[in-house]
């Protein structure tokens, strides 16, 4: 009988060496002359674990973490024998940190092999799309209008709203656009859903597309995700090929890595062959979009839970979550923390809860003084706020936003004046220049900010700098001028003592 072993290809699994392992482990059964069948599987999202090794039983998978390339003799020793090892940690199914999610758009990641179009069927994969082929347009847009599922990408507005807005319009063409531009620092579920399941966004886009009418669509993906582009081509050829996206044609764009091609119009340019500059809005793109036609954009994550949407009705999805933030949503866990990775669960989660309990605290050891919840753009929580519930109007309730998801965390020893200067800097780096609130106030930021932390004048530059964030929010024309004086207002707010003068060396005598 075959061993079957799954090794993770995910980006994160093979930068801490899966491909080694995955290597390691074929040679060494090699030589033992085992019959052993090593699946390419997506990551589980514990990263912590990484390399994690999973074997089929007929109890279910038992995992093996995390892996090196030296362990394999001995663990596929042990595994052959059905002895136990150091590195075993049971079901794999039955790990805590697993088993108290709700996955709904993460419910096969890390389980199927991505690009085999059998497994993705025997895991429910394409019946979202059979039941919208059965369904007029209109009933599809309010399926999605049911679900209250919100765009997952950061802003937060209804999806089915803005199809609701598209398939209204008359036009001979229109676009279904997929924002995979993902560049927050401390993300990565868009790229795990590209690499680890990308029949679901296909699947997505492809009903996106029936729902408003449009026959061709673009997933936007930024070069530092070359992984995901290949996997993402890959797909489309093989879901086309299939008969997998019935009138509908799909392709994908590399952008060059501006994190200004985040924002909805800049990627718009980007894909019509311009330079990456915002556009001032009105019209919207849902009226004025790609091409000047009338376009759904949605980012990866909400095309993503459009299938489960489909398969299980919109009425499903909105019975998990709380107030106007239904359905789940894949946190990030990130920074120092014990137990990063991805954690998806329904709304409702305090910050504590899900830094504390689930991330496990700090790597370091030591108490955690900040949270950055919401990408380099999201405002800093004090620990005092920790409770606070991780959905959209709580944290709009206490100065904050919930973004795409990323949740950074921070020991005692950060310098908070130092973020507040990095979330100026970031801004100026990252305008497009188009607006002169952003592209002006961001570098007098830092400069000011380099005063308050040489003693010069605090009081006065400190009011600059509320000054300076004041004029970005209100004047700026997109979200990254606008949101730059988030998490240097909390900063300021939460974190005062850190905007002072800094200790100079004194060499000893």
């Amino acid at each position: 009988m075959t061993l079957r072993l799954y090794v993770p290809d995910d980006s994160a699994a093979r930068s801490v060496g899966a491909d080694r392992v995955a290597k390691a482990l074929a040679e060494e059964a090699g030589k033992r002359g085992a019959e052993v069948e090593i699946v390419r599987n997506g990551s589980r999202g514990m990263f912590w674990l990484e390399p994690l090794v999973e074997v089929a039983t007929d109890r279910g998978r038992i995992a093996f973490g995390p892996v090196k390339p030296a362990d394999a003799p001995g663990l596929l020793e042990a595994i052959l024998a059905g002895t136990s090892h150091p590195l075993a940690l049971g079901l794999t199914e039955e790990i805590s940190y697993l088993k108290r999610q709700q996955r709904l758009t993460f419910a096969r990641i890390g389980v199927i092999e991505p690009l085999s179009l059998s497994d993705y069927q025997a895991h429910d994969g394409f019946q979202g799309l059979a039941k919208a082929l059965a369904m007029q347009p209109a009933e599809i847009v309010e399926e999605v209008v049911a679900s209250g599922l919100r765009g997952r990408g950061g802003a937060g507005f209804p999806t089915g709203i803005k199809w609701r807005t598209v398939a209204g319009l008359p036009s001979p063409q229109k676009y279904v656009v997929c924002n995979a531009d993902e560049g927050d620092s401390g993300t990565f579920a868009d790229r795990m859903v590209m690499e680890d399941d990308p029949y679901m966004l296909i699947e997505g886009m492809t009903i996106a597309g029936r729902a408003v009418g449009a026959t061709k669509g673009v997933i936007y993906i930024r070069s530092e995700y070359p992984s995901a582009v290949e996997r993402m081509r890959d797909a489309i050829r093989l879901a086309k090929a299939a008969g997998h996206m019935p009138d509908f044609d799909l392709d994908v764009r590399v952008g060059a890595g501006a994190y200004i091609c985040g924002e909805e119009t800049s990627l718009l340019e980007s894909v019509e062959g311009k330079r990456g500059v915002v556009r001032a809005k009105p019209p919207i793109p849902a009226i004025k979009g790609l091409f000047g036609k009338p376009s759904v954009i949605n980012n990866v994550l909400s095309f993503a839970a459009i299938p489960w949407i489909l398969q299980h009705g919109g009425k499903a999805y909105a019975d998990y979550g709380m107030g106007r933030s239904r359905g789940t949503m894949p946190l990030q866990l990130a920074g120092n923390l014990k137990h990063g990775g991805i954690f998806e669960t329904a709304f409702g989660l305090t910050l504590r809860e899900v830094v504390e309990d689930i991330g496990g605290g700090t790597i370091s050891g030591r108490s955690v003084r900040a949270v950055q919840v919401g990408g380099p753009l999201g405002a800093y929580f004090p620990s005092r706020l920790l409770d606070t519930k991780l959905d959209y109007e709580a944290m709009l309730a206490v100065g904050g936003m919930l973004g795409h998801g990323g949740i950074v965390v921070f020991d005692d020893t950060v310098d908070m004046a130092a973020q507040a200067r990095f979330a100026f800097a970031f801004c100026a780096a990252e305008s497009c220049g188009k607006c002169t609130p952003c592209r002006i106030g961001s570098t007098r930021g830092v400069e000011t900010i380099d005063k308050i932390r040489l003693g010069f004048e605090r009081d006065k530059n400190i009011e600059l700098v509320k000054d300076l964030c004041t004029v970005m929010t209100d004047g700026s024309l997109c979200a990254l001028g606008g949101l730059t004086g988030l998490p240097v207002m909390s900063a300021l707010e939460h974190f005062g003592e850190d905007f002072g003068p800094q200790p100079k060396a004194v060499a000893a005598e």
